[in-house]
């Protein structure tokens, strides 16, 4: 009789297990994600033209748990420096400079908290978020808002921040003797996909 009860017991933990395990695995998600279908550019402006550069490689993760997906557990995201390009040497060089890119050598991007996250339409949320972003090594913790679009097996957030870079001790690149001058304020509009 006892030996009955021992297996019953043994077999409801196993059971009782198995079952946690399984919706624990349902209910957390990670999406990595995918350099070559996201995109990052970088927007200023200068005392002659307006100018871009655009991130040519990127990483990082979310995780997404709860019902239908719609909790963010974590994000990072990851830009290497010297992946910006604007399509002119002398503008890349500047920038790279002004980043400190020799000692510095990615912007990184750490979720820190979510203030709300709003249901738009199936699968898709409007979301505002706290997050450390770090610049040529300083970081700071700012507000972002961004759509969250889930599909199933990808994750795509879309979005943009205005970011002074005094902010970080960046002092704005110039070019031609400091003939051009870039303002202080750059914004970064990005379209961020991660896959499962």
């Amino acid at each position: 009789m006892v030996n009955k009860t021992k297996i019953v017991t043994r077999t409801i933990w196993v059971l009782f297990l198995t079952v946690f395990a399984g919706i624990s695995t349902m209910q957390a998600q990670k999406f990595t994600l995918n350099n070559g279908s996201s995109e990052l550019t970088i927007f200023g402006t200068s005392n002659v033209h307006d100018w871009e550069e655009t991130a040519e490689k990127q990483s990082g993760s979310i995780t997404l748990s709860g019902e239908d997906s719609k909790t963010i557990d974590a994000m990072e995201i990851a830009v290497e420096a010297e992946s910006l390009k604007s399509g002119k040497s002398g503008m890349d060089n500047n920038t790279y400079k002004a980043l400190n890119t020799d000692k510095y050598k990615t912007i990184n991007f750490k979720l820190t908290e979510v203030s709300s996250m709003e249901k738009q339409s199936d699968g898709s949320y409007s979301v505002k978020a706290k997050g450390d972003l770090t610049l040529s090594g300083v970081t700071k913790n700012i507000d972002l808002n961004f759509k969250l679009t889930n599909s199933g097996n990808s994750v795509t957030l879309t979005g943009e921040k205005e970011i002074n870079m005094t902010h970080y001790k960046i002092d704005p690149p110039r070019a031609l003797m400091g003939a051009i001058k870039t303002g202080e304020s750059v914004t970064l509009k990005f379209k961020t996909v991660l896959n499962q």
